[in-house]
């Protein structure tokens, strides 16, 4: 079994428009570093994040704060919530004590529209799961700037170049 493989599963099942970035695309693009939680990029329709709190409710996962959810499902909501609180992404965890979260990215130079036309899917087991492009996940990076984005960097060029 992999890591998240039940909500992977799920959101295939259901056909959530969906695409992994983060430590776990960084990982599955051929680069090493320490990661548990799940980034995703999502469709931000409202049957889309509908389907995608649906699953994660239904695993156990919730939001730190009630009002979170709801911000997320709502439009406005969502944008002020970006804009006013400079807020990237909305987690959902399992519980205080777990190591099982998963972050919905808002604020991001990579829609799900870019990153829907340049991903790559990846067969993990016989799970079929879609992955943020080198090219997609380098922009993120640069955009978010910390410490072990700018060290990824460096890693996801090397790959890059090696690819062509």
């Amino acid at each position: 079994m992999i890591l998240y493989e039940e909500i992977l599963r799920e959101f295939n099942k259901q056909k959530v428009k969906y695409v992994i970035v983060g430590g776990i695309a960084f990982n599955i693009l051929g680069g090493y570093r320490n990661t548990l939680d799940m980034d995703i990029i999502t469709e931000m329709s409202d049957e889309n994040l509908s389907k995608v709190t649906q699953i994660l409710k239904k695993y156990g996962y919730k939001t730190k704060k009630a009002s979170h959810e709801a911000h997320l499902l709502d439009t406005d909501k969502r944008e002020k919530l970006v804009k006013n609180k400079n807020v990237k992404a909305l987690n959902f965890y399992k519980n205080i004590k777990s190591y099982e979260q998963v972050d919905i990215i808002l604020d991001t130079p990579v829609d799900y529209r870019m990153a829907s036309k340049n991903h790559k899917k990846y067969k993990i087991g016989d799970i079929s799961i879609p992955v943020i492009s080198i090219n997609d996940l380098i922009k993120m990076k640069i955009s978010a700037a910390r410490d072990k984005d700018i060290m990824d960097i460096e890693v996801l060029d090397h790959l890059r170049r090696r690819v062509k």
